[in-house]
């Protein structure tokens, strides 16, 4: 079994991300190449929906905006939404903090291209094999986003009118990621925090439906912490 920490080489640890990369290039490439043509749809210019897949990074928050850029919204509401939806993305780098790489630069970018789907293979990997992967595994991902938006600006609206609801590729690409993890982690704690955010959500709106459900997601993710640290002090006093 290869190590992959200071032993393996860097031509190994680019190979092996490359491979990890790949179950996330089956799902960025539908999802990215719909984006591609949503944004083309919406009127957003070829240069800027490339950009966006470079600067923003954020699947979800992508397609999120392009209602938003093509309503003409003001900049600051439109970063406000997305810095909201992005949020998230807070718990995913605390877990991860003791696995970036060392390097500044190497450190700094991890840290902005830590989507879900490359949250989901990092936890999935040993402990050991994090620190090397991530970088090569980070960046290949973004290139298949990157690549697949190309794809989508190029083939443009055509395949919005042959195939409606390109943006339900997103939502797959979410279930398939979710349910690879729960094979491998067997967690069941963050499924029922969806469901049950998603559900309590629905009831209160549907216009802010996804930012409800991430408030909600995030006080769950909080109270159970409080709770986990609390129960050995609690056990102390039951006696």
């Amino acid at each position: 079994m290869i190590s992959y920490s200071k032993q393996a080489s860097s031509s190994t640890q680019w190979a092996v991300g490359f491979k990890k990369s790949l179950p996330v290039a089956m799902g960025y490439l539908p999802a990215g190449i719909a984006f591609g043509v949503l944004a083309q749809v919406a009127g957003v210019p070829i240069w800027a929906t490339i950009m966006l897949s470079i600067v923003l990074y954020a699947g979800a928050a992508q397609y999120a905006c392009l209602p938003m850029l093509s309503a003409g919204l003001p900049i600051g509401s439109v970063a406000t939404n997305i810095a909201a939806i992005n949020l998230r993305h807070v718990f995913y780098g605390v877990p991860l903090l003791n696995h970036l790489p060392t390097h500044k630069l190497a450190k700094t970018y991890c840290l902005f291209a830590l989507t879900d789907e490359t949250f989901s293979v990092m936890t999935s990997l040993p402990a050991e094999s994090r620190q090397a992967l991530m970088l090569p595994i980070s960046l290949f991902n973004q290139s298949w986003w990157v690549l697949a938006t190309a794809i989508g600006v190029m083939i443009g609206s055509t395949l919005n009118d042959l195939v409606p609801h390109l943006d339900f590729a997103l939502v797959c690409l979410f279930a398939i990621l979710a349910y690879e993890q729960l094979q491998t982690i067997k967690r069941y704690f963050p499924i029922g925090i969806a469901i049950i955010a998603l559900v309590l959500a629905a009831l209160f709106t549907s216009q802010w439906l996804l930012l409800v459900a991430i408030a909600i997601c995030m006080l769950l993710i909080l109270g159970r912490a409080f709770m986990v640290k609390d129960k050995p002090m609690g056990g102390s006093h039951g006696q």
